[in-house]
C-alpha cells in the first residue's frame, strides 16, 4: 500500500526512499517562484533541496505562484500534500526516489492577482523567478520586442493594479516595495531562451515604462535579471508516473520523473543575495553565453530537429525516434556538421563531446518524454532554437541543408497527419494558421515561408528558400525515410 504523502507521513514512507533530514517547520520563504511545474520541481527546488539537506539556506524557501486557472489544479495537489514533490530518478542502473521539502506553500490563484503581488511585495522575498515557457515573455517574434499590443499587456497597462500576466504582477510588486522603501528583488528566468534574463528585463522595464517611466528606471537601475543556462529533461507526469510513484510506495499526487543528468549555469548577478548553489554543483559565473549557446543549439535545436520526422514517422517518444536508424544519424550529422561549426568549447566539454552526451541522452528508453511534447508550439521552438543557427549559417556561408530539412518535416507535420495516415492533433498555438498553410505548401513549398512573422528575411534567401522546397517536394513524393537517407548519404 502506498503511503499517501504529508508532513506527518514522511517517517512512514520504504526505507529506500531519501526524505527530508531538516525540520521544515524551520523554513522560511526567500523565493516566489512563478510556474512551478515539473522541470522547476526536479531542477531549481532541487538544488535548493540539496542546500538544505546540508543544512543551509533554510530562510531560502520557495513559494510556488501561477495566473492561469490551470495552476488552480497544481496548487490543489500540492497543497494536499504539504507542497512535498517526490522526484523519481529514471538511471539505466536503476529507479530511485526522494521527496524534497524546499517548497513550503503556494499563493492562492485569484483573478487580479492580489495575493501574488502582496507576496513579492513581502521584503522577505529576495528571489522571483519563472518558468513561463519560451513563448510566455510577449516577444514578438518578428522584431524581438516587446508585445505591447498584446491583449493581455494592454489589460496590464490599463489596469496595473489588477494585472493578468506574471510580468504586470511583478511590477504591481515593485511599486509596492518601491513606495514602502524596501530593496527590488532578483528576477530569474528558468526558461530556454538564449539571454534569457535580458529578456525578462526587457518585458518587465517595458511593460513598467508604458504606466509609470519613473518606477521603470527604478527597476532597471535597481533589479538584477541574471542569464541563466538550465538543463534535465523531465517528462510529463500522467498516470504511468503516478503509479510509478505509488509501486515505490509513494501516494503522491504530483510526482516528477526526470534523468540523472542536471546542470545549471548562472550569471552571478544578484541584488538582494543568493543560496550557495555552487555548493551543491550548480556553476557560478559571469559567461554564461557560451554554455547556453551549446546547450540551446545542439540539446533544444537537436529536439526540434527530431521531433517532427519523429511525428510522421511514428516514433511515440524522443528515446523511439533514436531509436530509427534515420532520425538518428540525422540528428548526429546535423548537429557535428551544421551546428558545431558556429559554437565554442566550454570548461570539461567540446561540442562533439556534447553532441555524444546529448544522443545518449535523448536516446535513454527509461525517459518516457513524448515527441508529442517535444513537438508542441512548433512556432515559437523553431523561430527561437533552429532559424538563429540558420541565419548564422547563411550569413557565414557555411552548410544549412540539414537544418533546412529539419524545417521542411516540420512544414509537413504541421499538414496534419503521418505517413501511415493518422491524424497529427492540434499541437500549436497557431494550429489552425500552420494547418491551413502547410497544406497549401504542398503544391507550392514557398507558401510556406511567406509566413513572414516566422520566417523573416530567412524566406528571401534564394539558397534557403530553394533548398526548402526541394526538400519538401521529396517529403511529399517520396516519404521522410527517403528525405533523411537522402540528406544522410549527401555530401553535404
Amino acid at each position: 500500500m502506498a503511503v499517501r504523502l504529508s508532513n506527518a507521513t514522511l517517517t512512514s514512507l520504504p526505507a529506500d526512499v531519501v526524505i527530508p533530514r531538516y525540520d521544515r517547520a524551520r523554513l522560511t520563504p526567500g523565493i516566489v517562484h512563478i510556474g512551478l511545474g515539473n522541470f522547476h520541481r526536479a531542477h531549481q527546488a532541487w538544488y535548493l533541496h540539496r542546500l538544505m539537506q546540508e543544512g543551509l539556506a533554510f530562510d531560502w524557501a520557495i513559494v510556488g505562484a501561477g495566473v492561469r486557472d490551470y495552476d488552480r489544479t497544481q496548487r490543489r495537489k500540492l497543497a494536499d500534500q504539504d507542497c512535498l514533490t517526490t522526484l523519481i530518478q529514471l538511471d539505466a542502473e536503476g529507479i530511485s526516489a526522494e521527496v524534497i521539502g524546499s517548497i513550503i506553500d503556494y499563493v492562492p490563484i485569484e483573478s487580479g492577482n492580489r495575493p501574488l503581488i502582496a507576496r513579492m511585495a513581502d521584503p522577505a522575498i529576495r528571489i522571483v523567478g519563472l518558468t513561463v515557457t519560451e513563448a510566455g515573455y510577449f516577444v514578438d517574434e518578428a522584431t524581438g520586442r516587446f508585445a505591447e499590443n498584446d491583449p493581455e499587456i494592454c489589460h496590464d497597462i490599463e489596469y496595473p493594479d489588477t494585472p493578468r500576466t506574471a510580468f504586470g504582477a511583478i511590477v504591481a510588486a515593485l511599486r509596492l516595495r518601491r513606495d514602502a522603501g524596501h530593496r527590488p528583488f532578483t528576477l530569474q528566468s528558468s526558461d530556454n531562451l538564449l539571454n534569457n534574463g535580458a529578456v525578462l528585463r526587457q518585458t518587465v522595464v517595458s511593460l513598467a515604462r508604458r504606466a509609470d517611466p519613473d518606477l521603470a528606471d527604478w527597476i532597471a537601475a535597481s533589479c538584477a535579471f541574471p542569464n541563466s543556462m538550465v538543463d534535465r529533461i523531465v517528462p510529463v507526469t500522467g498516470v504511468r508516473e503516478r503509479a510509478l510513484a505509488a509501486s515505490l510506495g509513494i501516494g503522491d499526487l504530483a510526482p516528477v520523473t526526470h534523468e540523472t543528468y542536471c546542470q545549471w549555469v548562472i550569471e552571478d548577478n544578484f541584488c538582494a543575495g543568493r543560496p550557495d548553489w555552487e555548493r551543491v554543483g550548480a556553476t557560478l559565473t559571469s559567461d554564461v553565453r557560451s554554455h547556453e549557446m551549446m546547450k540551446i543549439r545542439i540539446l533544444n535545436a537537436g529536439h526540434q530537429i527530431i521531433a517532427a520526422p519523429g511525428e510522421l514517422l511514428g516514433a511515440a517518444t524522443i528515446a523511439d525516434c533514436m531509436a530509427s536508424p534515420a532520425i538518428r544519424s540525422f540528428f548526429r550529422k546535423v548537429a557535428a556538421a551544421e551546428i558545431a561549426p558556429h559554437l565554442r568549447p566550454v570548461p570539461g566539454m567540446t561540442p562533439q563531446s556534447y553532441i555524444d552526451l546529448i544522443d545518449a541522452r535523448f536516446a535513454n528508453r527509461n525517459i518516457i518524454d513524448t515527441t508529442r511534447r517535444v513537438a508542441a508550439s512548433g512556432m515559437t521552438r523553431h523561430a527561437g532554437f533552429v532559424h538563429p543557427i540558420l541565419r548564422d549559417a547563411l550569413a557565414g556561408d557555411m552548410p544549412f541543408a540539414g537544418l533546412t530539412l529539419a524545417e521542411a518535416c516540420w512544414a509537413r507535420m504541421c499538414a496534419g497527419s503521418r505517413e501511415d495516415g493518422t491524424a497529427i492533433e492540434p499541437n500549436d498555438p497557431h494550429w489552425s494558421e500552420l494547418n491551413t498553410v502547410a497544406n497549401a505548401a504542398r503544391a507550392n513549398p514557398l507558401l510556406w515561408l511567406k509566413q513572414q512573422h516566422i520566417y523573416g528575411p530567412l524566406a528571401s534567401h534564394p539558397g534557403f528558400s530553394a533548398c526548402f522546397a526541394q526538400w519538401l517536394q521529396m517529403i511529399w513524393n517520396h516519404g521522410t525515410g527517403f528525405a533523411l537517407e537522402a540528406y544522410i548519404n549527401s555530401a553535404a
